[in-house]
């Protein structure tokens, strides 16, 4: 077993090393961290990234980047990463990736936004990858599992967490159990169809949609956020996140072949 600390690069390096000395076929990776900081006030990484989007977008970004070449040379394969419901937001409010201050240096911090940021950039990767990697076999996705029944948000202070174990019985109508959590990420890494829509967002039903249209999900769903689809972003947000994670002085310590 190989253990990986998606907000520490240095483990997420490790692990690639280590997956590599065993194994030289990937034919599907799924990024499938999420988290959300309960503090009031922006925690970093060790990296000197904000915490939830340390381990929910960096951690990931650094892994494929890392595993691209195996992903390639295994051809078709797949890669699909953890999105949510969040990062649509509402009409009122649509989330985006904050280019200019990516780790709330310099601007009001608010977890939950953070993790909607964190989540519409999982989207942008998703769709950047599926441009790069045209032609090659590798195909992309980006998410949402619905609202599974997990510990998700339960790491708070002690009223945070009194509220949440009051609300678990109370939402179980509304929540997902554990196997059709999976239904939506399994289909993106199996399912003869996902291929088709490189790219793409996928989303399994979820009442937490602000707009209602959206409720039913989508195998594919067309995302309401326009901010999710914006290529030009997307190659921004990437362009920068490589130099954040210093992916080429990477890329300059492989092996040639």
């Amino acid at each position: 077993m190989l253990k990986c600390d998606l907000a520490d690069l240095q483990s997420v390096r490790d692990f690639v090393s280590g997956f590599k000395a065993k194994h030289s076929q990937l034919n599907g990776l799924m990024c499938n961290a999420g988290m959300v900081s309960m503090k009031n006030s922006p925690q970093y990484s060790k990296d000197g990234f904000e915490i939830t989007m340390a381990a929910s977008f960096f951690g990931h970004f650094l892994m494929t980047e890392l595993l691209q070449d195996t992903l390639i040379k295994s051809a078709p394969s797949r890669v699909a990463i953890t999105s949510s419901v969040v990062h649509a937001g509402s009409p009122k409010n649509r989330p985006h990736v904050h280019l200019d201050d990516l780790n709330f240096k310099n601007r009001k911090f608010n977890n939950f936004a953070a993790y909607a940021e964190a989540k519409v950039a999982t989207n942008l990767y998703a769709l950047e990858l599926a441009d790069r990697f045209k032609g090659t076999g590798v195909t992309t996705a980006s998410v949402h599992p619905g609202w599974a029944r997990s510990n998700f948000g339960s790491g708070g202070n002690f009223l945070m967490r009194s509220l949440m174990a009051v609300a678990k019985p109370l939402t179980r109508s509304m929540t997902n159990s554990n196997w059709e959590s999976a239904q939506t990420s399994l289909h993106c890494l199996l399912s003869d169809d996902a291929p088709k829509h490189s790219g793409a967002y996928f989303s399994q039903h979820s009442v937490l949609y602000r707009d209602k249209e959206c409720r039913k999900g989508g195998w594919p769903m067309e995302s309401t956020n326009p901010h999710a689809k914006d290529m030009q972003a997307a190659r921004a947000l990437v362009a920068q996140a490589s130099q954040l994670v210093g992916i080429d002085e990477d890329r300059s310590h492989e092996p040639k072949s």
